[in-house]
């Protein structure tokens, strides 16, 4: 092998090294995804991930009105059942469901809750109209988390 060819291979494995340690620095400086949060009425199903998330720390109270809002939309026929679920990590912290931001069930730490599709669209618990903001709410004593769904009324 001459000195020109060794010389070249060098050259090829140091590019090589170096496109391999700037790949793996651009991806750690990605954000890790958020766990998942998901809202089952009948056979139709959505999730998403946070709409607002600070990684265990308080969000702070006047950023959640922003958090509550989403494109997530899923129909609800008021005589079905809504399932909410939620990944492990998100029951490990707590979470309760919050209905135009207010909290319609005390705090658990179940990865599953059902609540009858009427709620949502009943004037007794703050309903109004054909569509309600429900959200999920991380954390028992500050919310760190917040996964936000538009429950469209289907009649």
């Amino acid at each position: 092998m001459t000195s020109l060819q060794s010389a070249v291979r060098r050259r090829r494995a140091v590019a090589a090294a170096g496109a391999v340690s700037a790949g793996l620095l651009a991806l750690s400086a990605c954000s890790e995804p958020t766990p998942i949060a998901t809202i089952t009425v009948g056979d139709d199903s959505v999730h998403s991930e946070a709409t607002c998330y600070n990684d265990g720390k308080p969000i702070k109270t006047a950023d959640l009105p922003k958090c509550l809002k989403s494109d997530k939309t899923i129909k609800v026929d008021p005589t079905e059942t809504v399932r909410f679920g939620v990944d492990p990590d998100i029951a490990d912290k707590g979470w309760t469901i919050l209905m135009n931001g207010q909290p319609l069930v005390e705090p658990t730490k179940k990865t599953y809750q059902t609540i009858p599709g009427s709620v949502f669209f009943n004037a007794q618990y703050g309903a109004s109209g054909n569509s309600t903001w429900v959200a999920i709410a991380e954390g028992e004593k500050s919310t760190t988390g917040v996964w936000s769904f538009k429950l469209q009324k289907d009649s």
